[in-house]
């Protein structure tokens, strides 16, 4: 019994790598993260930097050390790595299991094309070092750069949209119209299947309470679009006291 409880103990713990832009970092990014570590004991990020970006998807809303804060504060990474490369290289690569001690490279099962064309993950897939999680469907970093073009015409148009009107168009995603790259007048709309459940809030809950004498500190906001600024002033809150409750202002109260 005690020689199995020293081997267990010197088990080496799985560690996987996952990497990404991160940029209008959202829930989906954070589902991603969440079952990356799943797979694995230890889960380290990669975070793709603006030149990487700029060069294969054009430039990123959010600089890189914003998105760094961002990743930082979930709480299923355990390590981040900066300027991260868009694509794994065969040296990136041999650098990570190499000098990060790395088993597995995560990515969702959406495809991740270079500008050449070519399987960005396509040296992990061949090496077998690659695992695939799914991706979390109905939100999306350009759906919601959709959303924000959207409203911007809809205003533009007529200042008679009431806030019932455009609320339907935000809940649709981003126009056909982008989704095409067209430019005809049709305001058909993409509808969006985000829709999470109890189980999947459940996932994301610590599950913890405060305890009989906790210093509890309460702070509310709309969180909207959440950046790098929202996690910093919830990480000082936190640091008032024992318990941290956040309270999200719905809809109704926003508009």
């Amino acid at each position: 019994m005690g020689l199995w409880r020293k081997i267990k103990r010197k088990k080496k713990p799985l560690r996987v790598y996952m990497d990404g832009c991160f940029d209008m970092m959202h829930y989906g990014h954070c589902n991603a993260l969440r079952q990356a570590r799943a797979v694995g004991d230890q889960l380290v990020v990669g975070v793709v930097s603006d030149a990487e970006i700029i060069a294969n998807k054009g430039p990123p809303v959010t600089p890189m050390h914003e998105r760094m804060i961002m990743v930082k504060a979930v709480k299923w990474v355990d390590e981040v790595i900066s300027d991260a490369p868009y694509a794994i290289t065969e040296d990136f690569m041999k650098k990570l299991f190499d000098e990060y001690k790395m088993d597995y490279i995560i990515h969702g099962d959406d495809p991740c094309v270079l500008p050449d064309g070519t399987d960005a993950y396509a040296v992990a897939k061949k090496a077998g070092r690659f695992k695939q999680i799914k991706r979390t469907e109905g939100i999306s970093s350009t759906d919601i750069v959709g959303r924000l073009l959207l409203c911007v015409r809809e205003r533009s148009v007529s200042d008679s949209h009431n806030h019932s009107s455009l609320q339907r168009q935000f809940s649709h995603g981003h126009s056909q119209k982008f989704e095409d790259g067209g430019s005809g007048s049709r305001s058909g709309t993409r509808v969006s299947h985000f829709l999470p459940t109890s189980r999947r809030i459940v996932q994301f809950s610590n599950g913890k309470g405060p305890g009989p004498n906790a210093h509890i500190v309460y702070i509310d906001g709309a969180f909207d679009l959440f950046h790098a600024g929202h996690v910093e002033i919830l990480r000082v809150a936190r640091e008032l006291g024992d318990f941290l409750l956040v309270g999200t202002h719905n809809d109704q109260t926003i508009r």
